[in-house]
């Protein structure tokens, strides 16, 4: 087990600590079962595309859920009530499966479609315009201020005018 120290990385970062805390704990990861395989694709600046190999499941056998900062994606093979043949070999894989994937904080399930073996969920990062960069105008001091407060005077002036 390797934990590292992010203590010099404290010093100047805030709100890193979940990112932190994911970096340490990836031996959970390493447990993790390899099934489904899965492709993870960058389809465009803000678009991203997760590809499941589920084959020998229908769209109903399976669930997708999004809740804050995780994808969870479940499989469970309904089984026939009277089994009408008997497997000499089963090759394709009918067995219970849970895959978990870590969110971005602004990242969103877009849509999510099944074709020919592959669930294909698209993921979107919807950044609030709050939380884009904008430019902060910097008041010049005292001269600033008694300007806007001549400002407010002239349009209370104005006011009682009309």
């Amino acid at each position: 087990m390797r934990t590292y120290d992010f203590a010099p990385l404290w010093r100047s970062t805030v709100g890193f600590d979940r990112l932190f805390d994911l970096l340490n704990n990836t031996q959970m990861l390493e447990g993790q079962d390899n099934y489904p395989p899965y492709d993870i694709v960058r389809t465009g600046e803000d678009a991203y595309r997760i590809s499941l190999a589920v084959a020998g499941f229908s769209p109903d056998d399976i669930t997708v859920t999004a809740q804050q900062n995780l994808l969870t994606v479940a499989g469970r093979k309904s089984q026939p009530k009277q089994p009408d043949h008997a497997y000499l070999y089963q090759g394709i894989s009918a067995r219970e499966f849970e895959r978990r994937f870590s969110l971005e904080d602004h990242v969103e399930v877009d849509s999510a479609s099944f074709e020919n073996g592959l669930l294909q969920i698209n993921l979107v990062r919807r950044i609030p315009e709050a939380m884009k960069p904008r430019r902060i105008q910097i008041d010049a001091g005292a001269e600033n201020a008694k300007d806007k407060a001549d400002k407010g005077k002239t349009i209370d002036h104005i006011r009682a005018a009309s």
